[in-house]
């Protein structure tokens, strides 16, 4: 019995090392969060300049995979100062408050070849909502220019409404200035020690 109670122990071990996920870190010189949103006849882009991540991440395992993002608001950068203070403040992200931006995924499916989406919660201005990101897993290689390093690179592409999480409020919860879709772009590099 105790030698029976032995091998299942062993085969546990194995089987939940086997179903352990990929931890990956990203490379921050090489990943951007950029995003569009219209203006009367135009549209505006901007970035964030500061982000974090935990991404456990196997295209073979997704069963076990997850991921979460969060970005610093005061990170936003539109090439307008002046702008930047005025989506800081309570008529929009209210930084002081709700200082981050955070996506945590809960499930990550496959919809077709390199094809994923993650679904989970993301929290903007105290708000948080069920949503789903698509995203493209572009390649997965040896690091050309780091010894024993592992690359991978991923595209996430979202569409989010603004007047979902309250961000523009009074004369600017209105689309007929500032647009209510705001199209988020994350192009991602990540980065492990080859096995």
């Amino acid at each position: 019995m105790k030698k029976l109670l032995i091998v299942f122990l062993i085969f546990t071990g194995i089987n939940l090392n086997a179903q352990t996920a990929t931890s990956w870190e990203i490379d921050k010189p090489h990943t951007a969060v950029i995003f569009d949103i219209g203006h009367f006849f135009s549209t505006v882009n901007g970035k964030f300049t500061d982000f974090e991540g935990d991404f456990n991440f196997d295209p073979n395992n997704l069963k076990e995979s997850k991921i979460s993002f969060s970005i610093p608001v005061k990170s936003i950068e539109t090439q307008n100062e002046k702008r930047n203070q005025h989506l800081l403040s309570d008529e929009f992200f209210e930084a002081e408050t709700y200082p981050e931006i955070k996506f945590t995924s809960n499930k990550i499916r496959k919809e077709g070849e390199n094809k994923f989406v993650a679904e989970g919660d993301l929290r903007i201005k105290g708000i948080s909502k069920k949503v789903e990101v698509p995203f493209e897993l572009k390649g997965i290689m040896n690091h050309p220019m780091q010894k024993n390093t592992k690359l991978m690179g991923l595209e996430f592409h979202k569409d989010i409404s603004r007047s979902d999480f309250n961000v523009g409020v009074g004369d600017w919860a209105s689309d007929a200035v500032i647009g209510d879709k705001v199209a988020v772009t994350i192009y991602m590099e990540l980065t492990r020690p080859k096995e």
